[in-house]
C-alpha cells in the first residue's frame, strides 16, 4: 500500500491532513510522506514528513483513537464528520 499524493487523510485522533508529495531519504532511500495540516495550529502551518510505513501503519487499540480507525492515517473521500470540537 502507498499514499496517494494530493489527497486528504484523517489521523486517528481526528484531524485532517493533505499529502503534498512523497520524498526519499537520501541515505536509506526510505519513502517519506510530505504532508500539512488542514486545521489551524498554534505553532503555525508547518509541513511535516513521516516515513510512509509509519504513516500507513496499523495501530493497536488505544483510548485516544476517537475515529475508531485501523490505521494511523486513512484516506478520506470527503470530510463527513468534525471529530475535533
Amino acid at each position: 500500500m502507498s499514499v496517494e499524493i494530493g489527497r486528504v487523510y484523517r489521523h486517528f485522533k481526528g484531524n485532517y491532513y493533505f499529502v503534498e508529495n512523497v520524498a526519499y531519504d537520501s541515505e536509506t532511500k526510505e519513502r517519506m510522506v510530505v504532508y500539512k495540516p488542514l486545521y489551524p495550529r498554534e505553532d503555525g502551518k508547518h509541513i511535516w514528513v513521516r516515513p510512509e510505513t509509519m504513516f500507513l501503519e496499523e495501530i493497536p487499540p488505544r483510548p485516544d483513537n476517537i475515529t475508531g480507525q485501523k490505521h494511523r492515517f486513512e484516506l478520506v473521500d470527503a470530510v463527513a464528520k468534525n471529530y475535533i470540537n
